[in-house]
C-alpha cells in the first residue's frame, strides 16, 4: 500500500465535521480505530504485531529479542481539533518507508520495529506523552493512575473501558534495552525549512517546557449590582497576567501561552468565585525558561494581591531540554548529506515528542518535513505532499544506512 494510500484511508478517522480538525483522544472510538489501522498496516505486511504492557503499539519485522533494533514511528492521537499531520505523518511514512525498503531489496541486519505511543498529545488527561512516560520510568504508576480526564474518568478506567488492563502499566526497561536507535519523523511544528528552502531537516535539541497551572481565587456574586469598587474579580488578575505572559516571553526570545481556561460558576451574570488558567512555556535554555515563568508569576500575584483575589500557581509537568543523542544525529547527517547529497539543517525545536521522553534511555533523533506555512495543532496544519514522500524516501534512507550496516 502506498503512502498515499494510506494517508487516505487513515485521514477521515476522528475528523470533526464542524471543525475539520482531528479529536483522537486516547481511549475514545477514534484512538481504537487508529489502533485498528496500525494493526492492518502491520499484518498486512506480515510484520510481529504486539501490545506492550502501556498500551504502545509495535510492529516488528526480524527479531526484536536480538537487540540493537532499529525504531520508527510516531502517536496517532490529537489535540482538540489539531491537524492531520502532527504524529500520524510519522507513522504512515514508517509503514511508507519500509516498503521502500523492500522495493530496494534491502536486507536488514538489525531488527526493525514500527511503533505508536499511545497518548502523546495529553488532550485527554493533561499530561503529554503518557506511553512514551510510562515506557521509561518517567511517569510513575502512582500518577497514571492519579490522572483524570474533564469528565472526572481515571486513566485506568479509560483503559479498562477500551479493553486494555490497567494493570500492567509501568515501567518497561527490558523492551527499551532492545533498542539501538530510534528515529522519529514529524511534520515541522515551525516555519524554519520553509525559510531555508529545505524539504527534510534533523532535529538538535527540543527546548526546555512546562505546563504551569495559575489558580486565581476571588468572590463570587451579582453581575449587576455589585460595585465595581466592590468586588473581587479573578478575572481581571488572571487577564493581566496573560499580558504579562506576551511581554515577558518576548523579552527573552521565548514562548509563553496561556491557551486553556477554567470558570466558576461560569454564569454570564456571574462574578467568577475562580479562574484557572493553564501557561505553557518554552525557552531555548533553561535559564530563560525560568525568567520568563518567574516574571509571569511575579506579575501574577502583584495583579492578583491588587484586586484582593488569592493566587496558587501548580507546575504540573516539566521537560528539561532534551539534546539527541550526538552520534545518531551526526549519522543521520552522514546518511542524508553525503550519501545522498540532500541539504539537511540541523534545527531545535520547541514541541515535545515520544523522542524527546525516550532521550534518557535511548540513542535518539528526528527528523522533520517541512510546513510551508508554519501552523501546528490547528486543523490548517499542512504539508505539501512532494515533501512527504520526500520524508519517506529519507526515513528509508535513514533506516538503510542503520538498520543494513
Amino acid at each position: 500500500m502506498s503512502f498515499h494510500s494510506m494517508w487516505a484511508e487513515l485521514l477521515p478517522v476522528g475528523r470533526s465535521s464542524a471543525s475539520g480538525g482531528y479529536r483522537r483522544y486516547a481511549w475514545t472510538g477514534a484512538d481504537a480505530d487508529c489502533r485498528t489501522w496500525f494493526q492492518e498496516q502491520a499484518e498486512a505486511r506480515g510484520l510481529t504485531y504486539e501490545t506492550d504492557r502501556n498500551g504502545n503499539q509495535w510492529a516488528w519485522l526480524g527479531d526484536p529479542a536480538a537487540g540493537n533494533a532499529v525504531v520508527t514511528g510516531s502517536h496517532l492521537d490529537s489535540v482538540p481539533d489539531g491537524g492531520a499531520f502532527d504524529g500520524p505523518l510519522g507513522v504512515v511514512s514508517a509503514f511508507a518507508a519500509l516498503d521502500e525498503l523492500r522495493g530496494r531489496g534491502a536486507r536488514l541486519t538489525r531488527p526493525l520495529g514500527i511503533v505508536n505511543f499511545g497518548d502523546e498529545e495529553g488532550a485527554r488527561f493533561g499530561l503529554a506523552c503518557v506511553g512514551s512516560r510510562l515506557t521509561s520510568g518517567a511517569l510513575t504508576v502512582e500518577q497514571a493512575h492519579r490522572l483524570t480526564d474533564g469528565d472526572g474518568v481515571t486513566l485506568p478506567q479509560a483503559m479498562e473501558s477500551a479493553g486494555y488492563d490497567p494493570g500492567t502499566l509501568g515501567p518497561d526497561p527490558e523492551r527499551l534495552a532492545r533498542i539501538g536507535a530510534f528515529v522519529e519523523l514529524h511534520v515541522e511544528q515551525g516555519r524554519a525549512l520553509d525559510l531555508s528552502g529545505d524539504r527534510i531537516g534533523i532535529a538538535s535539541a527540543i527546548w526546555p517546557h512546562g505546563r504551569w497551572r495559575f489558580d486565581f481565587r476571588g468572590e463570587a456574586n451579582h453581575a449587576g449590582t455589585t460595585r465595581l469598587a466592590d468586588r473581587h474579580d479573578p478575572m481581571l488578575p488572571y487577564a493581566e497576567t496573560v499580558l504579562a505572559a506576551r511581554r515577558e516571553a518576548e523579552l527573552a526570545g521565548a514562548v509563553a501561552t496561556f491557551g486553556k481556561i477554567g470558570v466558576e460558576p461560569n454564569g454570564v451574570n456571574a462574578i467568577p468565585s475562580l479562574v484557572r488558567g493553564w501557561l505553557d512555556s518554552r525557552a531555548a535554555d533553561q535559564a530563560s525558561l525560568d525568567t520568563v515563568v518567574t516574571g509571569i508569576e511575579k506579575a501574577a500575584r502583584e495583579y492578583a494581591a491588587a484586586h484582593g483575589v488569592d493566587l496558587d500557581v501548580v507546575r504540573e509537568s516539566f521537560t528539561p531540554v532534551v539534546d539527541f543523542d550526538h552520534a545518531l544525529r551526526d549519522e543521520l547527517g552522514r546518511i542524508l548529506g553525503t550519501e545522498t547529497e540532500l541539504r539537511v539543517p540541523v534545527l531545535g525545536t520547541g514541541a515535545g515528542h515520544d523522542a524527546g521522553i525516550l532521550s534518557d534511555r535511548i540513542p535518539t533523533a528526528m527528523l522533520f518535513v517541512r510546513n510551508p506555512t508554519g501552523v501546528s495543532h490547528s486543523p490548517a496544519e499542512y504539508a505539501a505532499e512532494d515533501d512527504c514522500v520526500a520524508g519517506v524516501t529519507a526515513l528509508a534512507d535513514v533506516l538503510e544506512g542503520l538498520a543494513c550496516t
